[in-house]
C-alpha cells in the first residue's frame, strides 16, 4: 500500500487545472481517504506508471507530491478511530 499525498498550488486558473487531474489520476489507482490524500493497492510497476503520470501533470516549481510506501503488512501499521475508509486487504479493487 501506498499513500499518496498532494500540494497543488490552486491560485491560477492551470492549478485548478492541475488539481483536477492529479486527484483523476490518483483514483485510478486508489481510493481517496482526504481532500489530498489517497490509498493506493499497487504493484511496483503501478507505482512507477502512477509516479510518471503524476509527474506529468503537476508543475514541480509550485506543487508538491509525497508517496509514503507503506509496505506488504500495511494494514498492521494502519490506527484508525471511527468509520473505516481504506481498502481491506482481501477485497478486490476495480480501476
Amino acid at each position: 500500500m501506498v499513500i499518496v499525498t498532494y500540494d497543488v498550488n490552486t491560485e491560477t486558473p492551470q492549478g485548478k487545472r492541475r488539481l483536477r487531474l492529479v486527484a483523476k489520476a490518483c483514483v485510478k489507482f486508489g481510493q481517496r481517504v482526504q481532500n489530498s490524500v489517497f490509498e493506493c493497492l499497487v504493484s511496483p510497476s503501478d507505482l512507477l506508471l502512477l509516479k510518471n503520470e503524476l509527474n506529468g501533470i503537476i508543475d514541480p516549481e509550485k506543487d508538491s507530491l509525497r508517496f509514503y510506501n507503506l509496505g506488504t503488512k500495511y494494514s498492521n501499521r494502519i490506527d484508525h478511530i471511527g468509520k473505516v475508509r481504506h481498502l481491506p486487504e482481501d477485497e478486490i479493487m476495480m480501476v
